[in-house]
């Protein structure tokens, strides 16, 4: 009999957790589900699954993680116009969930996560992934396209977060034909949709500088799947959890950009984070073909690899900081709120 090492054991372990709660949560949902029960199922002990999962939270979303990471499905024809996108997203944003009548999951919740987020920083950290997330839609929205689509994203998704939560508290209401023929005219409505954030005329200029740089090497572009090229030219902003709308002020440099996401908790926080990212991505490359993003590059980096590199010793939700890197070589840096903006002005002064 091979003897599995420390490591094999762990991830054994871990997938039996992962396994167990899947089925305790999708019969009883969050609310009700019991860690006993769990560790009954995985024939393990209660601290064997707290010794993996720091609580019951991160263990809920680390199932959902596991859900959304599993969906795949081939990509359509590129769309033919910005309403054919949004009906096209729409209708992969919807095949999820419960609208038929047969609850989706059983009791999982993907989207809606109610009385899950039980505390107002948690609460605070989604409306910040829900600004990211109508960023990364709008950037696909205007590929050809000069007009900022922000506002026309926020609003499609605001339609199809509501439809979620209305599926998943009461499964088969709701016509997805009707949602996605909606989403569909939305593209039609005359959104002024102007970007000018009042305090950027304020920020401080970022620093010249002439730092040496090692980039990490195996993080994952969560946008695109694959490996992040962190060593390219470009910005390169640190966002915590809790200050992922400032992504837009570096990304409208029109520069390569890679987001770096980091957190101070990376067991619930990280989790809720990559859950949302990872499934809105997920719908992202069923619709619109990859070189939409191109220029953009989104890294979820719970070990702060990225930040540790850049010389910051430590993270939290309210980082905020970003450099230039050009050659090899970090030459602006700035910190603060306005810290991409302040970088991507620098462009015509480190050219």
């Amino acid at each position: 009999m091979v003897r599995l090492t420390r490591a094999q054991q762990q991830e054994r372990t871990r997938a039996s957790v992962l396994a167990a709660a899947k089925k305790e949560f999708a019969e009883h949902g969050y609310a009700l589900a019991k860690i006993d029960r769990i560790a009954d199922r995985a024939e393990l002990t209660r601290g064997a699954v707290y010794s993996n999962f720091p609580s019951k939270r991160a263990l809920y979303l680390a199932v959902l993680i596991d859900v959304a990471e599993a969906a795949a499905g081939e990509p359509p024809p590129p769309p033919a116009s910005t309403g054919d996108a949004l009906e096209q997203f729409a209708r992969v944003w919807l095949e999820r969930l419960p609208l038929g009548g047969t609850a989706w999951g059983g009791r999982l919740q993907l989207r809606s996560l109610d009385g899950v987020l039980d505390d107002e920083h948690a609460r605070e950290v989604l409306a910040q992934v829900a600004r990211l997330e109508a960023l990364l839609l709008a950037i696909a929205l205007e590929a050809g396209d000069p007009a900022r689509r922000v506002r026309l994203a926020e609003l499609v998704l605001t339609l199809l977060v509501g439809a979620s939560h209305r599926a998943e508290t009461a499964p088969g209401s709701g016509d997805p034909f009707d949602l996605t023929h909606a989403c569909g005219h939305l593209a039609g409505i005359g959104l002024t949709d102007n970007w000018a954030p009042p305090h950027l005329p304020f920020v401080t200029p970022a620093k010249p500088c002439a730092d040496s740089w090692t980039a990490p090497e195996g993080l994952v572009d969560r946008i695109s799947g694959r490996q992040a090229d962190l060593a390219s030219d470009g910005l390169i902003t640190v966002l915590g959890a809790g200050r992922l709308g400032a992504a837009e002020e570096a990304v409208r440099s029109g520069e390569n950009v890679t987001i770096v996401v980091v957190t101070g908790d990376p067991a619930e926080i990280g989790r809720l984070v990559r859950l949302r990212i990872t499934d809105l991505t997920g719908c992202l490359r069923r619709v619109f073909p990859a070189d939409v993003w191109q220029r953009i590059r989104l890294v979820l980096d719970d070990d702060a690899l990225v930040a540790s590199a850049l010389g910051l010793p430590d993270v939290d939700d309210e980082t905020e900081t970003a450099v230039r890197v050009r050659d090899g070589v970090i030459v602006a840096r700035s910190g603060g709120r306005g810290a991409g903006h302040a970088v991507s002005a620098t462009r015509k002064t480190t050219t």
